[in-house]
């Protein structure tokens, strides 16, 4: 079993920048959707030893920040791997997504728009390191993994893990408040309690 979470919101996020690979920290909402993550998995694995079950995350800053306040709700150390990081933008690395579609305007009906960037990957190049690595894992139902991951590499991963094809891939939600649990060949939608910017 896999349960998949996307970072929380960043300050890149509010403002519409695309963040590819670059960094950006976590807002103070971000910080409390990670922990409503955070209390959403603690019921969801309660059930199993905690002993049993691994965090493993991008080592980008915004996912390394998440994994960090799910992990001290769960007690578990938190681990990292370079191919769970976010897709490459290239060029369009810290751009207003907006000014990049403005400058482009073939990108506004594209679905694709997003493995166009230049210098960045492409849907083939990061289709094989998520595929690689899902292939790595343990077999169900041994799996008991907690992965943090990103938007589109969280995309990637879920049709990995279910077949599905690019058509279908490419217009799955990227939510920052609900859970993917990825079991028995099913993907399941868990949502976590609401939260609101702090004050």
């Amino acid at each position: 079993m896999i349960y998949l979470c996307r970072h929380g919101q960043t300050f890149h996020n509010r403002e519409g920048r695309m963040q590819g690979q670059t960094e950006s920290d976590l807002t103070p909402l971000g910080q409390a959707q990670a922990a409503a993550m955070g209390e959403l998995l603690l019921d969801l694995i309660r059930r199993d030893p905690p002993a049993d079950w691994r965090i493993v995350a991008s080592p980008l800053r915004r996912a390394r920040q998440t994994a960090e306040i799910i992990g001290a709700r769960l007690g578990l150390p938190v681990a990292f791997e370079d191919r769970l990081m976010e897709i490459s933008v290239g060029d369009w690395s810290n751009r207003l997504r907006d000014e990049v579609k403005s400058e482009n305007p073939a990108l506004l009906s594209d679905p694709e728009w997003a493995f166009k960037s230049p210098g960045g990957e492409t849907y083939e190049d990061i289709m094989a390191r998520l595929s690689g690595w899902l292939a790595d894992q343990a077999p169900e139902p041994e799996r008991r993994l907690v992965v943090v991951s990103h938007g589109i590499a969280g995309w990637m991963l879920r049709g990995a893990y279910a077949g599905l094809p690019r058509e279908q891939v490419i217009r799955l939600d990227t939510p920052q408040d609900a859970i993917f649990r990825l079991a028995n060949g099913q993907i399941d939608r868990l949502s976590c309690a609401p939260v609101a910017e702090p004050a």
